[in-house]
């Protein structure tokens, strides 16, 4: 591997954890766009990578966000428990498809949570009643607004729709190499109703875990390069602490449109490359 190459794939994920440590992705929903596009990787090596990127993000933004009261434990360990085993069951299902064929479902499946983020309306100072699973479990939290000095209170909603959605969210991140963050954060913030930020600090926090899952699978299949993973890891790390450093000093109107533009950009890239335009 030459210096330059090196530098390249450092600098490429430091941005990738700068945004997906700011929006709860992972950094894994850049770098992977980023090494199948720019640098060239197969699609089954750039997913071994992204789960890297993925355990090394939350890794650097999760401390911070516990400290800044963004991040419901409560919350992210409840969900965790599904995305666990979808991630498992993702991994193993990528081993038996073609690398375009998950680049289309990339597309697809990060162009429908850019929707469902965009019509999602952020309500402020709105104390609601959570359903009787959220209140048996005790997932009501609150967080201070450093931009607006305001204590605001929150209530998760639909848990059990929430709970369903997080399978969904595991068997993505094993099968397409992201934190699921992508399908985490939409889940919780318009299923659930948690608030843009706590939805992204609590996905950060439950990144790693889920990654984890999906990342034995593939080193067992010796899809984890650690000529790339490496440079990457380190990259990725750097970036997500700066960008855990910024988020709560941001409107929750900037998180969200950061988040679906984002998404939308990336989604149409890889479906371009997966259709071979």
């Amino acid at each position: 591997m030459t210096l330059g190459f090196f530098l390249a794939l450092l600098a490429v994920a430091a941005s990738a954890g700068f945004v997906g440590s700011l929006v709860g992705l992972g950094g894994g929903i850049v770098v992977i766009p980023a090494l199948t596009l720019l640098f060239g990787v197969d699609m089954h090596y750039a997913a071994g990578a992204g789960l890297v990127t993925v355990i090394a993000t939350s890794s650097g933004g999760a401390i911070r966000y516990l400290r800044q009261g963004l991040c419901n434990i409560r919350v992210g360990v409840f969900l965790e428990l599904a995305t666990t085993f979808g991630a498992l069951g993702g991994a193993l299902l990528a081993g038996v498809l073609t690398g375009p064929s998950l680049q289309l479902i990339f597309g697809v499946v990060v162009l429908g949570a850019s929707v469902m983020v965009l019509r999602r309306q952020e309500e402020h100072g709105i104390s609601l009643e959570g359903d009787r699973l959220s209140c048996l479990l005790r997932l009501e939290d609150e967080y201070l607004d450093h931009r607006h000095a305001t204590l605001i209170e929150y209530h998760p909603q639909r848990t059990v729709l929430g709970f369903l959605l997080m399978i969904v969210a595991g068997v993505l991140s094993g099968l397409l190499g992201i934190g699921s963050g992508v399908f985490k954060v939409p889940a919780m913030d318009t299923a659930m109703g948690l608030p843009i930020k706590v939805s992204a600090a609590t996905s950060n926090f439950m990144m790693g875990v889920t990654a984890s899952s999906g990342a034995a699978v593939y080193f067992a299949r010796g899809d984890i390069n650690p000529v790339i993973a490496g440079p990457v890891a380190i990259g990725v790390l750097l970036g997500a602490r700066l960008g855990s450093r910024l988020l709560p000093r941001l409107p929750a109107v900037a998180v969200r449109r950061l988040f679906v533009a984002v998404l939308v950009i990336v989604a149409v890239r890889m479906m371009l490359e997966g259709l071979g335009v």
